[in-house]
């Protein structure tokens, strides 16, 4: 396995740039091209002042006819609809918010979007308000198709259908349960586990479809408040037609207060962000935590560092960027929750927020397991110890060896000793196979810590990025359960190439034998619990929002598993039924033949 570092190279045009809204990541000084490069080798990154493509791959150009004269509009090609159609609004005089239509010289429709046809001065574009009743007809219309939409997945999953065969097959086991003559404790059992399958049932019918007198739900994809907001000097700039997309700055742009807010919470929704506004948040930890001004860091550098660790994470399953971002945002609520700042030196912050973004470097996603047992060239390296840990720290500190990304280079000599020791110590912390020995060691210093005794902070800062890293099951069950699914299947994935290369394969990563609430119950419940609640006597407030959170999830879970013993008990016993009829009706048969 090649140990791999991708970095930023040389580009040639000077701009500050930034990421930011919902375009893509912006190009920043030296993140113009990213190549993979050996471990061993020396990685080439850019020098401050440059920024990749050029200003015509970056913007369009269209023109407008307002009133007889042509108006040139001019917009970045990672704008969205919604932006370019307040930008011609505002060119043409009208209010942001009205809506309109774009017409060529033709009047054919044209769609409003940055791959738009571009024009020429001979052949301007016309921007038309769009009236209440044309509105109300689009709206109609909308409706319509809608309901249409909703008539066709209800036929195509038979939603009716099922429920009525569900419906009829409970009725026919509750009368099998009786006729069968069963104890009374086994029929209240089986009668409470049918009522629990019934409300199952009628929950997931309840949320598949509306009513058609009930609106739709907000999508959950996108947070209910406004992700970013523009500085007032920017608000004003955009009324004007003379609005100079050129001049854009990155500190014209900032999280809303609604998103500060949310970033410092345990239930921050991780999913409804994209990798350039994670980035954004990331950036925005840093500045908040005092970390930028109290240790001189470079903000340019810290952009391009981040946008190097974002570019040094696989596509994998679960092992990705997002949950780098994930177990990173933890750590931010909970030192904001616990009031670290308040017990721990800065640069202990430091070393927190830097070793959860490094926690998971270019992980391969086939764990320590995986590696020792087919004796990969992560495990030969590093002697069987900790050999995916110990690769994140070494492609951690291969990104600081490149100036343009080291975010420590203005730490002198023994300050940065110390952070890549209190890093490297943090990262390693993180494999599971030390789990129990750094639980023991923290619960044996817990009752009487010392927060003055370098030890006790060290080790207490050990099981918080481990509380961070598995951290998912505190979030609200929306956001909890996707990451179950993302976790099986890298299971999946490595279980399957076991079997294929005729390797050990752990039963907790077998498709086979593994379930959602078989895999989370004991996970939950002899390792996350425990942990948190031994951090909760440090930290009491971490109970509402973080311990309570688990044992719910833990209790629904095991409701879960109720439910799928049930019915396997169900199918089980009509299998039985089958197989003895089968032998009654042969018996009957053999004995006809005999009496003839």
């Amino acid at each position: 396995m090649s140990c791999s570092v991708r970095a930023a190279q040389h580009c040639t045009k000077s701009k500050p740039l930034q990421w930011g809204g919902g375009a893509r990541v912006r190009n920043l000084p030296g993140s113009a091209s990213r190549t993979k490069l050996k471990l061993s080798q020396k990685v080439d990154c850019p020098s401050p002042g440059h920024e990749m493509g050029s200003a015509s791959s970056a913007y369009r150009m269209i023109y407008l006819d307002v009133d007889g004269r042509i108006q040139k509009v001019v917009f970045s090609r990672f704008c969205s609809p919604c932006d370019i159609k307040e930008l011609l609004c505002t060119a043409i005089g009208l209010s942001r918010n009205t809506t309109i239509s774009l017409l060529d010289s033709t009047g054919a429709m044209v769609s409003i979007d940055p791959t738009m046809p571009n024009n020429s001065e001979r052949s301007p574009y016309k921007v038309v308000p769009i009236t209440g009743g044309q509105l109300a007809d689009k709206e109609e219309l909308f409706q319509n198709v809608l309901t249409q939409v909703a008539e066709q997945f209800s036929r195509a999953f038979k939603i009716n259908e099922l429920k009525t065969e569900v419906t009829n097959r409970l009725a026919m086991l509750e009368k099998r349960v009786e006729l069968e003559g069963m104890k009374v404790v086994e029929i209240e059992k089986c009668r409470s586990d049918i009522k629990k399958l019934r409300e199952e049932m009628a929950s997931r019918n309840n949320s598949s479809f509306p009513d058609d007198n009930k609106k739709l739900t907000p999508r959950r994809d996108v947070p209910s408040y406004p992700k970013y907001m523009l500085s007032q000097q920017t608000i004003d700039a955009l009324r004007k037609p003379t609005f100079d997309v050129w001049l854009w700055e990155s500190n014209e742009y900032h999280l809303s207060q609604e998103t500060v807010e949310a970033l410092r919470q345990p239930i921050f929704d991780v999913w409804q962000w994209e990798p350039n506004e994670m980035l954004s948040c990331l950036e925005h930890m840093y500045h908040d935590l005092g970390l930028v001004k109290d240790f001189n860091i470079n903000p340019i550098t810290l952009k391009r560092w981040l946008l190097c660790i974002h570019d040094n994470y696989r596509n994998n399953p679960f092992h990705n960027f997002r949950h780098c971002f994930c177990v990173t945002q933890m750590m931010y609520s909970m030192i904001c929750l616990c009031n670290l700042q308040e017990k721990f030196p800065q640069v202990d912050v430091l070393i927190l927020m830097t070793a959860a973004v490094c926690h998971d470097l270019d992980h391969p996603g086939y764990n320590n397991t995986y590696q020792i047992n087919a004796r990969t060239e992560l495990a030969v390296r590093y002697n069987d110890i900790s050999p995916l840990e110990n690769h994140h720290c070494a492609v951690a500190f291969q990104i600081f060896s490149q100036p343009d990304c080291n975010i420590f280079a203005n730490f002198d000599p023994e300050a940065f000793k110390q952070i890549r020791q209190g890093t490297i110590t943090l990262i390693l912390a993180t494999d599971m196979a030390r789990h129990g020995e750094i639980l023991d060691s923290f619960k044996q210093k817990v009752d009487n810590f010392d927060f003055t005794n370098e030890e006790h902070v060290t080790c207490l800062k050990m099981v918080l990025i481990k509380c961070c890293d598995i951290s998912n099951e505190v979030r609200p069950m929306e956001v909890a359960e996707p990451w179950v699914d993302c976790l099986l299947e890298e299971y999946f994935m490595q279980s399957d190439r076991e079997k294929a290369e005729g390797l050990p394969v752990a039963p907790f990563m077998d498709r086979e034998k593994v379930t959602k609430p078989t895999a989370q119950i004991g996970f939950i419940k002899f390792v996350l619990i425990p942990m948190f609640e031994t951090v909760m006597k440090l930290f009491p407030q971490i109970e509402e929002v973080m311990v309570q959170p688990l044992r719910e999830s833990r209790d629904r879970y095991e409701e879960l598993k109720q439910i799928d013993d049930a019915m396997n008990e169900i199918q089980k016993k009509k299998s039985e039924n089958l197989t003895m009829g089968g032998k009654k009706k042969r018996d009957n048969i053999a004995d006809n033949k005999n009496g003839h």
